[in-house]
């Protein structure tokens, strides 16, 4: 670990290089750097195929970032959230010179987690209403590099994937269609019906037709809102229900998939075994043992 301090003519900044143990390079999302810079004079930043995920919030100024060929203005309370992999720049304005708080890391599932960021509509710039959790996460960070704990890595990555739970959850609200109360409502009942009424055979024009919703909307807009589509929320709800029968009942596995809404017995082993990787009944005995 090197915990630099750094006074130039471009920036003021202070930084930790952090060297994670083999452990978590192999198997943990880990920190390689964390930092803060004031910059003294306008300049430009330029990097590419780092193996290494950025992040960094706008504290203070403005600037710009390039980003596969695209340019973000940036202004105060400003997330960034990119894979460095791809050529990025960024750059202070002249007359606002910025201040910034960034974090690097990496782990061997991070391009799977930010393919999963961006399906959700996640951005590489967004603006945050909730800086100051971004703030707790960075000083948490920042203070656990110091530390003497024997769980030092463990503890980073639990941090770091509170980052990332923190940049999911705005991703949900940077681009999804649902804004009006009553329609955000109207999805939730849907929800709600489909827990308490997985055992019957619901389909989508059953729902349209029941909440006054068009389908394609429910669709689109289900997914925005509670991250699966209607079908797959549908087959979840009825694979879980399935799992507590499996375990805490001594129904046949035909009848639990019955009891579950899914009346063909191939047909619920199917789901079943691609939901949870093995047959209801190699389930049943694995927990039983």
């Amino acid at each position: 670990m090197d915990n630099s301090l750094f006074h130039g003519d471009l920036v003021t900044s202070k930084r930790i290089i952090y060297t994670p143990s083999k452990f978590a390079r192999s198997q943990l999302i880990h920190l390689q750097e964390i930092g803060e810079l004031q910059a003294q004079k306008p300049h430009i930043s330029q990097r590419e195929n780092l193996a290494s995920f950025l992040f960094f919030i706008v504290t203070s100024g403005s600037g710009s970032l390039i980003y596969r060929n695209k340019e973000y203005q940036l202004q105060t309370g400003d997330c960034i959230f990119i894979d460095c992999h791809k050529a990025y720049s960024h750059l202070t304005s002249a007359d606002d010179l910025w201040s910034l708080k960034w974090i690097h890391f990496y782990g061997p599932n991070m391009t799977a987690i930010y393919e999963k960021y961006a399906s959700r509509g996640g951005l590489p710039c967004f603006h945050t209403v909730r800086e100051h959790a971004y703030a707790n996460i960075y000083h948490d960070i920042f203070t656990l590099t110091d530390s003497n704990s024997t769980s030092r890595d463990m503890k980073i990555y639990e941090k770091l994937v509170s980052l990332l739970t923190l940049l999911m959850e705005e991703s949900h609200n940077q681009t999804s269609p649902v804004s009006d109360k009553n329609k955000k409502q109207n999805l939730q009942m849907i929800k709600e019906y489909i827990d308490t009424h997985y055992q019957n055979k619901i389909t989508l024009d059953q729902l349209s037709s029941n909440f006054f919703i068009n389908k394609f909307y429910l669709t689109r807009s289900f997914k925005d809102q509670f991250g699966l589509p209607v079908n797959s929320y549908l087959i979840q709800t009825r694979v879980t229900h399935a799992k507590q029968l499996l375990r805490f009942s001594d129904l046949s596995v035909e009848k639990i998939g019955q009891e579950c809404g899914m009346n063909d017995a191939n047909y619920f082993s199917r789901v079943f075994k691609k939901t949870e990787g093995i047959a209801p009944g190699e389930y049943r005995k694995m927990w039983k043992m």
